[in-house]
């Protein structure tokens, strides 16, 4: 009797047309380190009365489908969760290839996501899922990685593959060793760790269906945050937070002229820190920022992949 393993597990992605409807073809063959994208149903305890003391059967309440996956920030793969978060970037060169996603789009693109358990067998397909937030952490060593928060339709299971053969793509990993953060164009010293996390704020749509899944994920207001850790050296970001003035971070990695990945905060608020003194060891301050949309660019963060990918 086979047994499900990890090892074997694979994920496909595709981009939606009509939300809810898994496409027919086009998948991708994506590289993860753990998900629990999954759906539930509850059970409802019966509340009647005048049967005894042995309760009723349970009755079946609303389906919920949803769950994180953890993916590598790498050179081409990654581009698909920057759409899923920021919708469709535009494109521009011949080799390489630069791709710029920008916050504030209106709308944002659903995905059919299978998840396969070849050995059981078990394709799960969740159809219409939806980015809600993106966010990842830079340090000085460790594994590069990404957590997808995603909100799902519903999930439906099978003994085959839906996604027939999916395109694999080439894996090239970015590490933590190849990333920089910058303040203002100058790269920002000092810094022992950072945290970036965008936000959709989806709305589950959650109407009467005599299936139990949403109607939809709407967008609402989409907030960036994060946490930079530094090393107490000078006073320009205490001045910062103290003067309530904005700068612009940018947190980049790079393996070659074609292999890029820079995230930029255009507006970034910092607040007063408190400055400890733990010990007799260095003294760290951290400052939990807050992103706003720029006077100039009229948005408020951007992404831009460079890559050999013709479009996403």
């Amino acid at each position: 009797m086979a047994r499900a393993h990890g090892a074997r597990a694979q994920m496909a992605l595709a981009f939606e047309t009509v939300y809810g409807t898994p496409p027919a073809s086009g998948y991708r063959l994506l590289p993860f380190a753990r998900t629990t994208l999954g759906a539930e149903q509850p059970l409802l305890n019966s509340e009647l009365l005048g049967y005894g003391r042995d309760p009723l059967a349970p009755i079946k309440d609303a389906v919920t489908a949803d769950g994180e996956v953890v993916v590598p920030i790498d050179v081409e793969a990654f581009g698909f969760w920057l759409k899923a978060a920021f919708g469709a970037p535009t494109t521009t060169g011949t080799t390489p290839k630069t791709h710029t996603f920008q916050s504030g789009n209106w709308t944002l693109p659903s995905m059919a996501i299978e998840v396969a358990m070849p050995e059981v067998p078990r394709f799960a397909m969740y159809a219409g899922c939806v980015m809600d937030q993106l966010s990842w952490q830079m340090s000085r060593s460790g594994l590069l990685t990404a957590t997808a928060r995603l909100i799902a339709q519903g999930e439906a299971i099978a003994a085959t593959t839906a996604a027939g053969t999916p395109t694999a793509l080439g894996l090239q990993r970015f590490g933590h060793f190849n990333g920089v953060v910058k303040r203002n164009g100058t790269a920002l010293g000092n810094v022992v760790s950072a945290e970036i996390t965008y936000a959709n704020g989806l709305d589950r749509i959650e109407t009467i269906r005599n299936d139990g899944k949403i109607e939809g994920a709407d967008p609402g207001m989409a907030a960036l945050t994060g946490r930079i850790e530094v090393r107490f050296a000078d006073s320009a970001l205490v001045t910062q937070a103290i003067d309530g003035t904005p700068c612009e971070l940018e947190f980049a990695y790079s393996l070659a002229a074609n292999a890029s990945f820079t995230f930029t905060a255009h507006a970034v608020y910092l607040p007063v820190p408190r400055i400890e003194i733990p010990g007799p060891q260095g003294i760290q301050a951290t400052f939990d920022w807050q992103a706003a949309k720029a006077t100039s660019p009229a948005r408020m963060c951007t992404a831009v992949l460079v890559n050999t990918v013709t479009g996403y």
